[in-house]
């Protein structure tokens, strides 16, 4: 079986729902995904029948702690983690990174150096500003080219050093859409003793992760960007998370990972998540058999869902190609981010654009009033609207369609785009 857009938009009710007898379409997904029923039934069925606390003694909190270490076992197969006991659960990337960067602090000392980058989101980056202002450490900036979109290949180079000890990457850009070169770029900072932090959740969605062999330390990542309920994993080697220390409750477990999850977790959250990880698995196992050979080493879930993200990647690039094509035919659109056809492996379909005189929230909100989802502004990428220097007149409209889009769907907002935009532009 090949992939099946009819089959896969069956198992989201909300692709179903209209506004006034006006379909919607989401085309909002790089600030949060729609959810398959699955992962509803996932956590209604907590809530309903194993609602508890987890290691009490008693049946009820036996199934609870059974959803906590399927989540690990899941997440372990997505991200390809060496143990479950890896992987660290949570609110959300950010939160799971400010904690995260007091334990790390420990580590470091006065006058060491972190490098940070233009192409972040804030989430991986003021956390980090913050432990550097509290420790009295400096900070590297790594600009990315603003004709490419991507990093020179030697502006990691520049700024690396023996003082360096941390460098915190993005995967993916949540803004302008560029897949960043991950392994090199752990592979400099492993070369110098540095630790790599990668935030990736603008790739998880689209992108085949493998965290042994992208070499990094720890890596982020957020459910509602897959398909999933708002909350946060946090992956990091076993090794290095036993080092840290974590700031905790005292009656709360020393052990790894549990130490870092402070309070009582999301149980309905986890069962949720783990919910939204069998629907690729299942994508992987029923329409993506084309890529399983790709992933001999890996059986059953683990090879399923690498299969399915290289499968629906694939498609996500037909999509992002189209709309970039298309917007590139309107007067006065300029796309921020690589728009080349033949470089559509470069890039997530999260796609910016301006427009010459029109403000962004004037453009999004228009196409909202036809029911057609995107967001404006800069979207928490502030560093990155500032180098490109749209920070000050707005931002960008974002435009991000996913798995579960159609190509019609997309044509919808460029037709939509092209009568919109010349009275706009009178106006």
């Amino acid at each position: 079986m090949t992939f099946d857009l009819d089959t896969i938009r069956g198992k989201f009710p909300a692709l179903t729902l209209t506004d006034n007898g006006i379909p919607r379409v989401y085309l909002d997904n790089p600030a949060g995904t729609q959810v398959p029923q699955s992962v509803v039934d996932a956590m209604s069925r907590h809530m309903l029948e194993t609602n508890a606390n987890v290691e009490g003694p008693f049946g009820n909190s036996a199934s609870a702690t059974a959803i906590v270490t399927e989540l690990r076992h899941a997440m372990a197969d997505l991200l390809n983690a060496a143990s479950p006991n890896e992987i660290i659960f949570g609110q959300n990337m950010t939160t799971l990174t400010m904690h995260l960067s007091r334990s790390i602090s420990h580590l470091l000392r006065p006058g060491d150096e972190i490098v940070l980058t233009r192409m972040e989101h804030d989430g991986n980056i003021s956390p980090w500003l913050l432990m550097a202002r509290d420790l009295d450490l400096k900070v590297r900036w790594v600009p990315f080219n603003t004709e490419t979109y991507q990093f020179d290949d030697d502006a990691f180079d520049d700024v690396l050093s023996e003082k360096t000890k941390l460098v915190c990457i993005g995967a993916a850009n949540n803004l302008i859409g560029t897949i960043n070169d991950v392994k090199s770029i752990a592979g400099k900072a492993k070369a110098i003793g540095a630790m790599t932090f990668v935030d990736a959740v603008q790739s998880t969605p689209h992108v085949s992760i493998d965290v042994q062999d992208l070499g990094c330390d720890f890596l982020a990542c957020s459910a509602y960007k897959f398909c999933g309920p708002h909350q946060g994993i946090l992956w990091g080697r076993h090794d290095l998370l036993e080092r840290l220390d974590p700031y905790k409750v005292r009656p709360a477990t020393d052990e790894v990972p549990g130490c870092f999850e402070t309070g009582t977790p999301s149980i309905e959250g986890m069962a949720g998540t783990t919910a939204a990880v069998d629907y690729f698995a299942w994508i992987g196992e029923t329409m993506a058999g084309d890529y399983q050979g790709r992933y001999p080493a890996f059986e059953g879930r683990r090879k399923y869902v690498h299969a399915a993200m290289d499968c629906l990647f694939g498609y996500e690039a037909t999509l992002a190609s189209h709309l970039i094509n298309g917007l590139q035919q309107l007067a006065g659109v300029q796309v921020h981010g690589i728009t080349d056809p033949d470089a559509m492996d470069r890039r997530v379909p999260t796609v910016a654009f301006t427009v010459d005189g029109i403000s962004p929230e004037l453009i999004a909100t228009e196409l909202g009033a036809r029911n057609i989802f995107v967001w404006f502004g800069d979207n928490y990428a502030i560093e990155v609207s500032r180098h490109m220097g749209v920070f000050d007149s707005g931002g960008v409209v974002r435009v991000g369609p996913v798995h579960y889009n159609s190509k019609a769907e997309v044509d919808l907002a460029l037709n939509a785009l092209s009568d919109i935009l010349p009275s706009a532009a009178v106006a």
